[in-house]
Order: structure tokens, then C-alpha cells, then sequence
């Protein structure tokens, strides 16, 4: 266990403020992505592309290229290719994404094996290195924060629309399909660069379990969507003081635990409320 002293000593450094500012960001972009994503019953798209993103960054590694620059077109790309797959083709949505994980895994793993003198932090990808993420990333996490609660703001109406009734948001005039695709290309966004936060492997926790928590006490989209923000953000700072507080635990996995608490503990809430109104 870490003292509160050098608690406080680590909390002063330059890379636990730039960790704890790009983690806010990137819990306020995934919760606001993933309340449409969950409802919508997409959620486990964010999973099979930042298995995409892992892949794309390995290949990138492996022939000297920039990573982000390389992986968030891969992965953007890859977004569009399972959405069409899943509601174009017969291929049913969860096969899908199936079929871009697993292949994407591979051919990563494969480019580290085969590539002589690659230099590549596979742990820091897989499971999350937030206190490691560069300027860049920090720069990148912010922009995508401000753009995806522009996006909610102006557009709040018309993604409510498209997650719960897509025909009757075609027939009052939505472009249903350049909302699916700005959630998309934003999702790619907040997929790739959350890697260096909590990890391919647990990204998608990110996604659902703000959403699932806000389930169980709320009902309407709003307040859903609030409470989801509020949750992940805490869920979030509870995980980075538990790694910092305990010696050996892992950030991402800290995160990871911190979520599903807080969505068991919105779990007894919303039973205890629903008994309450029977009574």
C-alpha cells in the first residue's frame, strides 16, 4: 500500500495530471458514445475495433509507421465495413464483429513475430499504459472530448431518434445514416486513442457499463445519458487512486473494477426503487 504522502507526491507529477486529464476526456467520449451504442445494442462494436486498432498499430510498428496515423483510418474503415455487414449482408452483426477480432488479433500477432527488430510495448496496447501517453494523445484525447459533446448537443434530438426508432426518424427527414456514421468515425477515434488508456482487451468496459449502470436507476434517455457521464468519470477516478493506493495493480484492470461496482451497486439501487413503488 502507498502512504497518503506519497499518494500526494505522485498526484504532483506531470504525467499523473496528463493522465488524469486524458482520462476524464476519454470517460466522457466513451460514455457518450456508448449510451447509443448500448441502446442501439451495438456495444460490441467498440470491442471488435479496438481489436482492429490493435492490429493496425502492430502492422504500423512493424514497417516503421506512425501508429495513430495508420491505425484511425484502418479502424474508421473497419467500423463502416461491420456496420454494412451487419445490417446490409447476412452475416449477423456479432459474427461480424467476430470475424474483424479474430482476424485483426492475428495479423497483429503475426506482424510482431515476423518482424525483425520491431520494438513494440504489446502489454501497453493489450492492457493500457495511461501513465506512459504522449502530448499527442493528450492533445487528440481533449479534441475528441470537446467534439463529441458538440456533436451531442447540437444533435441530442436526432440521435435519440435514430436509437430508438429509426423509421420514424427517416420519415420526419433524419439523415439516419450520416449520424450512424459520425458515431462511428467517433468511436474509431475514442477506440484508438483509449487503447493507451485502458487497453484493447478491456476498452469496451468504457462503452457499457456507464450505459448499464444508468440502466438500472434511469429510465428516460437524458437522465441516462447523465448519469452515464457522471458514472464513468467517477468510475474512472476511483480506478486511477486504487492502482496509485495499492502496489501492483494494474490501472486498466483498477478501471475495469471500478465500473462494475459501481453498476452492481446501480443495480441494488434500481431493485430497491422498484420495490419502493410496488409498496
Amino acid at each position: 500500500m502507498i502512504m497518503l504522502t506519497d499518494l500526494a507526491k505522485i498526484m504532483s507529477r506531470d504525467y499523473f495530471q496528463t493522465a488524469l486529464i486524458v482520462g476524464i476526456c476519454m470517460s466522457l467520449s466513451a460514455s457518450l458514445l456508448g449510451v447509443s451504442l448500448v441502446l442501439k445494442k451495438h456495444s460490441m462494436i467498440g470491442d471488435g475495433l479496438s481489436h482492429v486498432g490493435f492490429g493496425a498499430v502492430a502492422v504500423a510498428a512493424c514497417m516503421g509507421w506512425a501508429p495513430l496515423a495508420f491505425a484511425i483510418p484502418v479502424v474508421i474503415v473497419s467500423s463502416f465495413l461491420i456496420l454494412w455487414l451487419a445490417e446490409k449482408s447476412k452475416v449477423f452483426g456479432d459474427s461480424a464483429i467476430a470475424v474483424f477480432s479474430t482476424l485483426a488479433l492475428a495479423i497483429g500477432y503475426a506482424a510482431i513475430e515476423v518482424g525483425e527488430g520491431v520494438t513494440f510495448n504489446v502489454s501497453g496496447y493489450l492492457y493500457g499504459n495511461i501513465l506512459g501517453v504522449s502530448d499527442t494523445e493528450k492533445i487528440l484525447s481533449i479534441v475528441l472530448a470537446i467534439i463529441v459533446s458538440i456533436v451531442f448537443l447540437f444533435l441530442y434530438h436526432r440521435i435519440f431518434s435514430v436509437t430508438f426508432d429509426v423509421t420514424f426518424s427517416k420519415s420526419t427527414g433524419t439523415h439516419t445514416s450520416a449520424i450512424n456514421i459520425t458515431i462511428s468515425i467517433l468511436t474509431s477515434l475514442m477506440v484508438v486513442i483509449g487503447m493507451k488508456l485502458i487497453g484493447a482487451l478491456l476498452i469496451t468496459s468504457l462503452i457499457i457499463f456507464p450505459t448499464l449502470s444508468a440502466r438500472q436507476i434511469f429510465k428516460t434517455f437524458k437522465n441516462v445519458t447523465i448519469f452515464a457521464v457522471a458514472s464513468s468519470i467517477v468510475g474512472f477516478l476511483i480506478g486511477l487512486f486504487m492502482a496509485c493506493l495499492i502496489t501492483g495493480m494494474p490501472i486498466g484492470s483498477a478501471i475495469v473494477f471500478s465500473n462494475f461496482g459501481i453498476c452492481v451497486i446501480s443495480f441494488i439501487i434500481g431493485r430497491f426503487k422498484l420495490l419502493y413503488k410496488k409498496n
